[in-house]
């Protein structure tokens, strides 16, 4: 058996190798969904994509002869670098054949490249950052994850601990399907709220679209920045992520709920789109716009991306009034369930909160951490 050989990605037809290879790992998996090929492209393209304004990365494909068996993406985020004052990099955009020698290649690369721009640990995966995709897959694998949840294989948990990888916290994906009592419930503790205080709920505009999107930015930096593993999103990261999510947007299930005529919390909810992903198999073009109108029908669930409220008002009752429009909204457009994530496994509040609106664990993700060697003087 042939050796393994990591080579950098250089050009178009490298960046092809590192983009496709997953269609192969998961030929036959009936759970996977693609992601946009072109999507994918726009996130690594470091002269397209606003994070890498502030952020530097290294692609890698670790080859078994001629044949790519396994990728990884080196970053270093010097924003969140800064933000929390440490030297992290990180990996992500893991993809691997079960090979642990190919597994040890490409985390070797890694390290490498991320101690000599000075890191002292390593963290992953992010894709690239807590502000997009996060976490490894380690349990409920039998269902499709959501819009912008990860999937993987089972065997990556082992393969990654085997690199010298420990758990340093676990995610939680919440689902969410109340039953008539939870909604009954919800909506008379939320009438008694919005009684109580001067609250309103607004739907987002897509007119205006860009100052919409800065009171989401507001809100959500604001509202996280006590929380583990968090980073600020630029201006220009919100709204390049606002624009690629706008045609699948659902203005109804983006708002905002106001106390005294100020901004207080926000909801970012998109329809779950993974079933139409699973047709396009990573393209759009004509035929694949055809499928959209034709298997649109097949959407009945919501993905929660950003729910969340400023700390001088988040003992006001405000995500009893989110949910109660939420499931008002749901219910008149026919949708079935709503997954909500990620949450830390420790934030035991609204953890218990959301499980108390009818939702439960529904599948659970890694973060893992591995410190670098101090260099010898």
């Amino acid at each position: 058996m042939s050796g393994i050989e990591v080579r950098k990605v250089s050009d178009k037809t490298d960046m092809d190798q590192f983009i496709n290879l997953p269609w192969r790992l998961y030929a036959g998996d009936t759970v996977w969904a693609p992601p946009l090929k072109k999507q994918v492209r726009r996130l690594l393209d470091t002269a397209i994509h606003p994070f890498w304004q502030f952020s530097e990365r290294e692609l890698f494909v670790a080859f078994r002869g001629d044949r790519p068996v396994g990728r990884i993406a080196a970053i270093v985020d010097s924003n969140y670098n800064r933000f929390h004052e440490e030297k992290m990099g990180a990996w992500g955009f893991f993809e691997c054949e079960n090979d642990v020698e190919a597994a040890s290649a490409l985390f070797r690369a890694v390290e490498s490249w991320t101690s000599e721009k000075g890191m002292t640990f390593v963290r992953g995966p992010l894709n690239p950052s807590t502000n997009y995709e996060v976490g490894l897959l380690i349990e409920g694998f039998e269902t499709t994850p959501s819009i912008m949840m990860p999937y993987n294989p089972p065997y990556y948990l082992p393969l990654i601990e085997s690199c010298g990888y420990q758990k340093e916290k676990d995610l939680v994906a919440i689902l969410v399907v109340p039953s008539d009592r939870a909604r009954d419930r919800v909506e008379r503790l939320a009438a008694r709220v919005m009684r109580n205080q001067n609250l309103r709920v607004r739907t987002a505009e897509k007119k205006n679209f860009n100052s919409e999107m800065e009171i989401v930015k507001e809100i959500y930096n604001e509202a996280w920045s006590r929380n583990w593993g968090f980073v600020p999103m630029t201006e220009d990261e919100m709204t390049f992520m606002g624009k690629e999510l706008l045609s699948v947007m659902d203005p109804d299930f983006i708002f905002f709920i106001y106390y005294e005529d100020r901004p207080a919390g926000v909801c970012f909810i998109l329809p779950d789109i993974t079933p139409l992903l699973k047709r396009l198999n990573g393209k759009i073009g004509l035929s694949g716009l055809l499928k959209i109108l034709f298997y649109k029908r097949e959407i009945t669930g919501l993905r929660g991306l950003v729910l969340g409220f400023k700390k001088q008002y988040q003992r006001l009752g405000l995500p009893l009034v989110a949910f109660n429009h939420i499931n008002h909204v749901a219910r008149a457009k026919g949708y079935q369930y709503l997954e909500l994530g990620w949450n830390l496994e420790d934030n035991h509040d609204i953890n218990k909160f959301e499980i108390e609106v009818g939702g439960r664990i529904h599948r659970k993700y890694r973060m893992f951490r591995k410190d670098l060697p101090t260099p010898s003087r």
